[in-house]
């Protein structure tokens, strides 16, 4: 399986743990290359994005809807056992559910939770979709397709932008946006669900006040989950690394990374 990776080193290299940024549903590496690879790289830190099976210019486009989340997890380890050590794991929505997955099985020395699947899974997110879009969200369950949830700049900025965000960025992002596997859906409902108690890497957990997907209620679950306080950022919707204020977001995390000296 031949997997995209979008890799940005430092001009000087002030830190040894690499950075492995994983994308959520619907979205690629090149959710982070638009600010947080470099925004990283110029803090020192080798920094690496890879798309999951099936997304972005990985291979398995065809397979997706198929895919489960244990295939994503093997996808990080896969990419993860390639750098120099074992890297911190920063992962965005789904990307978070596979981080904490991830972290069942792999040592990491930190980890981040960007607006993550929360460990009770997506059955209250998905109960809010359904009932704000009836009909799209029975079409996608009709056809086992999750893109018509997305398949608009509309929908789009319901779901992981704020009205801050120009418009133009709004209809960048969605034409980028791609379909989702139909069994890595199921399995964040219900088959495939995290159990933190076996967790004992460090976890930085964050949310945004207008996050339509995870509510900051859901976030301090994840938090809890984790014995640890969450930290949520005001006006900041689901897409934290594209939202305006971004580098807010990303200042947070490097302070974090930098208080453990990795």
């Amino acid at each position: 399986m031949n997997l995209e990776i979008i890799s940005k080193y430092p001009a000087e290299s002030r830190h040894a743990t690499p950075l492995l940024f994983v994308h959520g549903a619907w979205h690629g590496a090149w959710c982070w290359e638009v600010h947080f690879l470099d925004f990283f790289a110029s803090h020192g830190f080798s920094a690496h994005a890879l798309s999951l099976r099936g997304h972005g210019n990985s291979d398995g486009r065809g397979d997706l809807r198929g895919m489960r989340i244990a295939d994503f997890v093997e996808d990080v380890a896969e990419v993860a056992q390639k750098l120099a050590c074992p890297p911190v794991v920063i992962g965005h929505s789904m990307g978070g559910l596979v981080v904490q997955k991830y972290l069942e099985k792999y040592p990491a020395p930190a980890a981040v939770l960007l607006a993550a699947v929360p460990p009770n899974g997506v059955g209250a997110t998905t109960l809010r979709i359904a009932g704000r879009h009836p009909l799209i969200f029975a079409k996608a369950n009709l056809t086992l397709s999750l893109y018509p949830l997305v398949a608009t700049p509309q929908l789009a900025r319901e779901a992981f932008f704020s009205e801050g965000l120009a418009e133009e960025n709004v209809q960048a992002y969605a034409a980028r946006l791609q379909d989702e596997s139909y069994l890595g859906f199921l399995d964040m409902i219900l088959f495939n669900l995290p159990k933190p108690g076996r967790i004992k890497t460090p976890v930085l957990v964050l949310g945004g006040t207008e996050d339509a997907i995870f509510s900051p209620a859901e976030v301090n679950a994840t938090a809890h989950a984790y014995r640890t306080q969450p930290e949520i950022f005001p006006d900041m919707a689901h897409d934290m690394m594209l939202e305006p204020g971004w580098q807010t977001v990303a200042e947070r995390i490097l302070a974090w990374l930098e208080e453990r000296r990795l």
